[in-house]
């Protein structure tokens, strides 16, 4: 068996539980902007925005299912998708381009700040600190959590943000440009994460090795696939190769 090289990573769901995080920050940085953004026009004598928080937010989210089914190679950067929508929303209510794309900038920025208040896994952190003695690291992630502000980035030399290259996982543009900037080859390389369709096919499909993690299931796996329930598991796997 090839010695291993590197190991690539998913963030959400595989270092730390993402449930109730995206609610929260979807929640969170649009009220807000609302919030923010009526006091600013309120110092200005203006009239509020004509925007209940739940119109507001349903429309938001309209505006960024419409844009990626209309921009399709941008359905994957998300981030882009909530840029433009807020912007497209700020000036559907009269406000002027400049200050929409101003106002629109300063609640992502908001997204971001919450995005990154993840709790990652206790076990993590001395995880990925001894890995990285013996393995070269990355993160692939689809999510739009900022990477250089995540608890876990000075662990990961390596990160891609798969939508910002337009080619969210499954494509396997997001795999191969880790590897090539790890300077490893498929055959000895792992990914590991918690999604069977965006982490576990594309890695296996590429020839790499792929850790699925998920708690239930005794279906049979593919060549190259294992199955966790968590990802403190893992070294149980690197032991095994390392036999």
């Amino acid at each position: 068996m090839a010695t291993l090289q590197a190991i690539t990573f998913d963030l959400d769901d595989t270092l730390w539980d993402n449930q109730g995080v995206m609610a929260r920050t979807e929640e969170g940085h649009y009220r807000w902007l609302l919030t923010a953004f009526n006091v600013w026009r309120a110092e200005r004598g203006e009239p509020p925005l004509a925007l209940t928080y739940e119109d507001g937010l349903q429309d938001y989210v309209a505006r960024r299912q419409r844009l990626a089914s209309e921009v399709t190679e941008r359905r994957g950067d998300f981030t882009w998708l909530r840029l433009r929508a807020l912007e497209e929303q700020l000036q559907a209510q009269g406000v002027v381009k400049s200050t929409a794309l101003m106002w629109a900038a300063a609640a992502m920025n908001e997204f971001h700040r919450l995005r990154v208040q993840v709790t990652p896994h206790p076990e993590v952190d001395a995880l990925l600190h001894e890995l990285r003695r013996r393995y070269r690291l990355a993160a692939i992630t689809n999510g739009n959590i900022h990477l250089s502000r995540q608890p876990l980035a000075h662990h990961f030399p390596v990160a891609i943000a798969a939508g910002e290259l337009l080619a969210p996982k499954p494509d396997p543009t997001p795999f191969l440009t880790a590897l090539a900037k790890l300077d490893a080859v498929p055959e000895r390389a792992m990914h590991v994460g918690d999604s069977w369709e965006e982490d576990v096919l594309p890695a296996q499909q590429l020839g790499m090795h792929a850790v699925w993690i998920n708690a239930t299931g005794d279906q049979a796996l593919p060549e190259r696939v294992t199955r966790i329930a968590h990802v403190k598991e893992l070294p149980d796997v690197l032991a095994w190769w390392e036999k």
